[in-house]
């Protein structure tokens, strides 16, 4: 039960307010609590002021977010309990009725890259003005004359403001998948997915691929692999790792089990229900 709240990056409005409300309400969840950056994110579930929380783990663009990452290794009682994947539609909002009466843009960095050749072609005289948040160019766009807003739809109904132009991303496939996190298991039906970290004794050829190996050998499908510095000498890496299936189920748990005395870590990070397409999980 999340009987505490879900805590999400704010303020409302953000794509993870949306994540958190699309996760959450599907479990009944009536409390969605925002907070200033990740790190505050995750301090409302290790000090107990939330049940869970949703934190941006990689888009298909910008690729993955790395203070998520640090944060799960930082904190080994946090645990993944689940995942939604956002298709990142961007509007354009303003109170003005015609793109020629806008002179500023505001939003995220990322929203504006995001948005390139739409801001280029039809309003290449604008001024492009990065905020905090998405959700932040919201508060912009609905006080000053000329100002418009690249954010959601979900944050344009928020916030009662008009969207002027739909789909303005350059790439209509761009999605964010957002992990929850908490220190409790949260039951939940598969099919599932397993985030573990690992690491090997020393560098040397071949190191990783026998590691692989195992689990291409027992048909377990690796959806996610990447590799971080351990942040203590340099040439050494940690491999964060996503593959299909349970770590208390066959056959992953004798893949694991065969892996750690050959690693000099291994964690699991968390099996949890997998998002399937067209539902949130």
């Amino acid at each position: 039960m999340i009987s505490k709240g879900l805590a999400y990056l704010g303020p409302e409005g953000t794509f993870s307010h949306e994540a958190a409300v699309a996760w959450g309400s599907a479990r009944g969840v009536k409390v969605f609590l925002p907070a200033e950056n990740l790190l505050q994110v995750a301090q409302a579930v290790l000090e107990g002021r939330c049940d869970a929380a949703v934190l941006p783990l990689e888009n298909s663009i910008e690729g993955s977010v790395n203070l998520t990452q640090d944060l799960l290794m930082e904190e080994p009682s946090l645990k993944i309990v689940g995942e939604v994947i956002l298709d990142i539609h961007h509007c354009l909002v303003t109170k003005e009725k015609s793109l020629e009466g806008i002179t500023e843009v505001w939003s995220h960095p990322h929203a504006l890259a995001q948005c390139r050749r739409f801001l280029a072609k039809y309003l290449p005289k604008a001024r492009l003005c990065p905020t905090s948040s998405t959700a932040g160019a919201f508060l912009v766009a609905a006080s000053r004359k000329g100002s418009s807003a690249v954010g959601s739809s979900f944050a344009a109904k928020l916030y009662g403001l008009p969207v002027l132009c739909r789909d303005i991303e350059d790439y209509p496939e761009n999605k964010t998948r957002f992990i929850i996190v908490s220190r409790e298991n949260i039951p939940g039906q598969g099919p599932y997915k397993t985030s573990l970290v690992l690491a090997l004794h020393e560098n040397r050829p071949g190191g990783l691929y026998n590691v692989l190996r195992d689990f291409a050998e027992a048909g377990i499908n690796l959806t996610r692999i990447e590799s971080r510095p351990t942040k203590k000498e340099l040439g050494e890496y940690l491999f964060f790792l996503d593959c299909e299936g349970h770590a208390e189920n066959e056959p992953l748990a004798g893949v694991l089990a065969s892996l750690r005395p050959r690693t000099s870590l291994l964690r699991v990070l968390g099996s949890y229900p997998a998002h399937r397409e067209g539902e949130v999980r």
